[in-house]
């Protein structure tokens, strides 16, 4: 049985959507707030995109409108438009008369997603480590702590943690956020808001395989020392290593079925 969210109201903020997370066979409470300005459609296209990025909602699972008016508590309208939302950002297909599913994990996609994420990225850092100054410094000093702190606790757990995924995007967003180009850094948001899920299931599934604590040391002082060549070549590594353990653990046009 589908399990139902629950809805409390918090005064005037909105309201605050406890939505169940499976990550390895398991669910943990995840709490999205309805800020006050937001329109049901924008809430409700929030909220699936979010658990779609997260796995909660799983690759190639179907969505029915009646079965996520119940989860998220919203009407029928509101889904079904931030639905549309989401088929063109490609994170859920549209099936005619069949209704919608989540898009499927697909290794070819992801390598990709991989190569115009690679590429943005490298050409922030260059230009962050060329503008970068004392303060921009210290913020990557404090991502790479944080992140150091989560490496180490990840490799006694069975699953990803958001917290592990906060910091990571922390930390990569660290060494870039000096670039001084807004329009790199909202195409770098946007590609890796697409690679999110999969780097989950690459990082789940190859976790105990790969120093995660000494790619991230390694980039960082890198960064720091501003050895540009160097720093890319390291991210660009780190990237790719993500990218070919997903095509370990899933094969080039492996497409989930949806599940009924």
């Amino acid at each position: 049985m589908a399990a139902i969210a629950s809805r409390r109201w918090i005064g005037r903020t909105g309201f605050v959507v406890e939505a169940p997370m499976r990550v390895q066979g398991r669910e943990a409470p995840v709490e999205l707030v309805r800020d006050e300005s937001e329109t049901l459609t924008q809430f409700a296209y929030r909220s699936i995109r979010n658990d779609i990025i997260r796995g909660v909602r799983e690759p190639g699972e179907r969505l029915r409108i009646d079965r996520l008016k119940q989860i998220y508590d919203i009407g029928p309208t509101p889904i079904r438009e931030a639905l549309q939302k989401l088929n063109a950002e490609q994170l859920v297909l549209s099936e005619g008369n069949r209704g919608f599913t989540v898009a499927p994990l697909d290794a070819e996609e992801f390598r990709d997603l991989n190569v115009a994420r690679t590429e943005v990225e490298l050409a922030a850092l260059r230009l962050s480590m060329e503008h970068g100054d004392s303060a921009w410094e210290s913020r990557v000093v404090a991502a790479s702590y944080i992140m150091n702190k989560e490496d180490a606790a990840i490799a006694a757990l069975d699953s990803v943690p958001d917290s592990w995924e906060r910091a990571n995007a922390a930390f990569h967003t660290a060494m870039v956020d000096a670039c001084g180009s807004n329009w790199l850094l909202r195409t770098r948001e946007t590609l890796q808001d697409l690679c999110e899920r999969y780097r989950r299931a690459s990082v789940r599934s190859h976790r105990g395989e790969r120093d995660l604590a000494g790619e991230h040391a390694a980039i960082a002082e890198a960064v720091l020392a501003r050895e540009v060549d160097r720093a890319c070549q390291l991210t660009r590594f780190h990237f790719d290593l993500t990218a070919r353990n997903l095509d370990v653990a899933m094969p080039s046009g492996r497409k989930a079925s949806a599940r009924r």
